[in-house]
């Protein structure tokens, strides 16, 4: 299956110059979603993964079906003051400023097995910052997987200490 069948491309959102990867219509579509899980998930299934962190928002959407699928569990990353309980923090660079992501202190165990998986890699930073909080609580990083790869904004080499793997890749 060509999974950019399904993915709207929007040009010129959320602004003029980007081409954006609406992966909404691919989640709507049951064939190219069970798909899509389902070759995530088939990449993982022998990699032993105890844990799937996905960031938000989503890396909820394809993370939670494919720990499930996996047998594995599944902590969210969120945005700043969304988490209820003790939280790690790591602050990233955006394009205009910074912004800062969460993830419970008790949400992985040292030495849990974790594979990252998420929408879209673009440059990397998000990805980036998401490990640092897996590795600050002791987890190790098997994999780090992703629908998208914008190959372009050469987000890979931010994650070159890591097995990265994305199913369909984009030139923007």
């Amino acid at each position: 299956m060509d999974l950019k069948n399904s993915i709207r491309v929007i040009e010129g959102f959320p602004k003029k110059g980007i081409s954006f990867k609406d992966v909404t219509t691919l989640l709507k579509d049951k064939e190219a979603f069970k798909y899509t899980v389902d070759r995530i998930s088939s990449y993982l299934k022998n990699k032993n993964i105890d844990i799937v962190v996905g960031p938000e928002a989503r890396g909820f959407l394809f993370g939670a079906p494919v720990a499930y699928a996996i047998d594995a569990g599944f902590v969210p990353v969120r945005k700043k003051g969304k988490l209820p309980c003790d939280t790690l923090k790591v602050t990233y660079s955006l394009e205009y400023g910074n912004d800062e992501l969460e993830m419970h202190k008790d949400a992985i165990k040292p030495g849990q097995r974790v594979a990252i998986i998420d929408d879209l890699l673009a440059t990397g930073g998000t990805t980036n910052s998401v490990a640092k909080l897996v590795e600050e609580a002791g987890g190790v990083i098997v994999t780090i997987g992703f629908v998208i790869e914008l190959t372009d904004l050469k987000g890979r080499e931010k994650l070159k200490n890591y097995d990265v793997n994305s199913l369909i890749q984009y030139n923007i």
